[in-house]
C-alpha cells in the first residue's frame, strides 16, 4: 500500500475527512489510504493550518508540491552521450541499430552493451503524438470509397478457387454503405462498382474520396495529382469531383476504413459462400438490415434510417441514360501495325508505327486516336489472342500480297487470255514453292506492256516449258514476244544472254 500512487483528489478526500473530526483509523476503513499515510498527511496539514474548518481546502497545485504524485526519478545519463553527434546522423541516414553498435566499438572504443544504443535511438525517434480533427459533411456532401482484401471462395459448382477483394463506398454523412465482392481491382471493375453503388444510393454525391489506387490516380501528389483518363470521363459523365487523399495519409477517409473493418469483422467470420454471386447476395442483405439498422457508434443514429429520411433526398440526380463505361490506356503501335490491349491485337495505320496512341475501349467498341483524331474502330475482342485488321491500315505491298490471293490471280489472268491464264496455273501447280508473289508481279506488266503483250509473253514462256516471272520479264524486255512462232533455240539464248550456261531456266528451256 505504501509504494501505491495517489491522486490529488484522495488527498483532497483524506483532507475534507480529517476536517470533519475522522481519525486516522476510521478514514483508513473505508480504504482510501493507509494509517501510516495518513499520519503523513495529518501532520503536515496541521503544520499548514488545512484542518482549519475556516481556513478554504487547498488546491491541487497546492497539494501536489507537499504530496507529489510519483517520485520523481533522476533520469540516469546515457553512455552513447559522447558519440550522439555521429549516432544521431547515422539515424537519419537509416542505419541499423546493430550496425551502429558495432561501429562506436570499431571507431570510439565503445564498452557498453547494444541495449543502451537501442535506448538512445528509440529516444531520439520520439515524436509528439500526431493530433487528429473529426471531419464534418453535409448530407449529400460526399462518400469515401476503398479496397479491402475480401474473402477466398471455393465455387461450389466448378471448384474454382476465387480470391476476392471487397469494394466499400460510405456516405460520409449518414454512414449508409455500398459493399461488393470483386474478382480484382482493375479499371472496369471500379468503374462498374462506382455505376452499381450510385444506383443502389439512387443519386450521385458532390464529392468521391478516395485513396490513390492505380485505378483512379496515375500520379499521386500532394497538390497536383494526375486523374486516371478513364475515372475522369466517367466523374464528368456523372457530375462528381474526385477528391484524392494526400500520400500515405489514409486517415482523410476514415469513414469507409472503419466501414471495411467493420464488414470484415462482422460480416466475413463463420459464414460460407457457395459462389461469388451468394456471397453478394448474402453482403447486400447483410447491408440492408444489420449493418444499416445497427446503432452508429459515432452518429448514435442507425445509417439506413438517417440516409431515407435525409440524405436520400439531397443527393444529385443520375443521368437519364447510363453512361458507356470506357477504358482509356496509352498504347504503342507495333512493326506489325496492331497495337495490344487486354491481349487482344487491333491494327492501326501504317504511318503512325512506333508512335504512342490513345486507345478507348467500352463494352463492344475499341477507338483508336492519335493527337485527338479518330484513326481506328474496332468491334471489342475478348478471346486472347485475338486480332482485328483493317486491310487500308496495313502498308501498300502487304494489302497487295492480302488483297491479292491465288483467287484474285486466277480472275485476273482470264482477263488477259488463255495463255496467260495457263501461265498463273503452271506456277500455282508448283509442288514446292509458294508462287504468289510470281503471280502477283507477272500480272503487274499489263499496265506497262498491255494485255495483248503479255498474253504473247506468256505463250512464248509456255511453248518453251518456262512458266517463271524471270523468262516473262525478259521475253517483254527484249521484245521477242512479238517475234512469230515457232521459237528456236537461238531465241532463247538471246533471253538469257550473259547469264550462266548453268541456269536452271535456260537447261528446263533447251531440253
Amino acid at each position: 500500500m505504501s509504494n501505491r500512487r495517489f491522486e490529488m483528489y484522495e488527498y483532497r478526500q483524506a483532507l475534507v475527512r480529517m476536517r470533519l473530526g475522522e481519525s486516522d483509523r476510521q478514514i483508513a476503513k473505508t480504504g482510501l489510504m493507509g494509517r501510516r499515510k495518513l499520519a503523513h498527511v495529518r501532520e503536515t496539514a496541521e503544520s499548514q493550518g488545512w484542518l482549519n474548518p475556516a481556513a478554504s481546502v487547498p488546491a491541487d497545485a497546492d497539494l501536489a508540491s507537499f504530496f507529489p504524485g510519483r517520485a520523481s526519478k533522476q533520469p540516469s545519463t546515457s553512455s552513447i552521450i559522447p558519440f550522439q553527434d555521429d549516432v544521431r546522423d547515422w539515424v537519419k541516414q537509416g542505419v541499423a541499430g546493430c550496425t551502429i553498435h558495432q561501429a562506436l566499438i570499431r571507431k570510439h572504443g565503445f564498452t557498453g552493451a547494444y541495449s543502451s544504443v537501442r535506448r538512445f535511438i528509440a529516444k531520439i525517434k520520439e515524436v509528439t503524438p500526431a493530433a487528429t480533427v473529426m471531419l464534418d459533411f453535409a448530407p449529400g456532401d460526399a462518400v469515401q470509397v476503398d479496397f479491402g482484401a475480401g474473402p477466398e471462395i471455393t465455387d461450389a459448382f466448378t471448384g474454382e478457387v476465387i480470391k476476392t477483394h471487397f469494394f466499400v463506398m460510405t456516405l460520409a454523412w449518414s454512414r449508409h454503405q455500398y459493399a461488393e465482392i470483386v474478382r480484382d481491382q482493375k479499371i472496369e471493375t471500379w468503374l462498374g462498382c462506382h455505376r452499381r453503388a450510385f444506383e443502389f444510393f439512387g443519386g450521385v454525391p458532390a464529392r468521391v474520396i478516395i485513396d490513390n489506387p492505380k485505378c483512379a490516380i496515375t500520379k499521386a501528389c500532394y497538390h497536383d495529382p494526375v486523374v486516371q483518363r478513364s475515372y475522369a470521363e466517367f466523374a464528368e459523365s456523372y457530375g462528381f469531383l474526385v477528391s484524392p487523399c494526400p500520400p500515405r495519409d489514409p486517415q482523410k477517409k476514415g469513414r469507409v476504413e472503419a466501414g471495411v473493418k467493420y464488414i470484415k469483422n462482422n460480416f466475413m467470420p463463420l459464414r460460407d459462400f457457395r459462389s461469388l454471386r451468394d456471397a453478394n447476395d448474402q453482403l447486400l442483405d447483410w447491408v440492408m438490415s444489420t449493418a444499416g439498422n445497427r446503432n452508429h457508434g459515432t452518429t448514435k443514429e442507425q445509417p439506413l434510417a438517417m440516409f431515407v429520411e435525409t440524405e436520400k433526398h439531397v443527393l444529385r440526380s443520375l443521368p437519364d441514360v447510363p453512361t458507356e463505361l470506357a477504358i482509356w490506356g496509352k498504347v504503342k503501335l507495333h512493326g506489325n501495325c496492331h497495337v495490344e490491349f487486354r491481349r487482344c491485337y487491333y491494327s492501326a495505320p501504317y504511318r503512325l508505327v512506333h508512335q504512342f496512341l490513345w486507345l478507348r475501349a467500352t463494352e463492344k467498341t475499341v477507338q483508336i486516336f492519335y493527337d485527338n483524331e479518330l484513326v481506328a474502330i474496332h468491334p471489342r475482342l475478348s478471346r486472347p489472342g485475338s486480332k482485328s485488321t483493317v486491310q487500308e491500315h496495313l502498308p501498300p505491298e502487304a494489302q497487295a500480297y492480302n488483297m491479292h490471293d491465288p483467287q484474285w490471280c486466277l480472275r485476273q489472268s482470264e482477263k488477259v487470255g488463255i495463255a496467260c491464264r495457263e501461265f498463273i496455273d503452271a506456277l500455282f501447280a508448283h509442288k514446292v514453292l509458294d508462287n504468289l508473289r510470281a503471280a502477283q508481279a507477272t500480272l503487274t506488266f499489263k499496265k506497262k506492256y498491255g494485255a495483248k503483250r503479255l498474253e504473247a509473253a506468256c505463250r512464248r514462256a509456255l511453248d518453251h516449258h518456262a512458266p517463271h516471272y524471270n523468262t516473262v520479264k525478259r521475253i517483254l524486255e527484249k521484245g521477242l514476244d512479238v517475234l512469230p512462232r515457232p521459237v528456236f533455240h537461238e531465241e532463247v539464248k538471246e533471253i538469257y544472254k550473259g547469264k550462266s550456261k548453268y541456269c536452271r531456266e535456260l537447261r528446263g528451256i533447251l531440253q
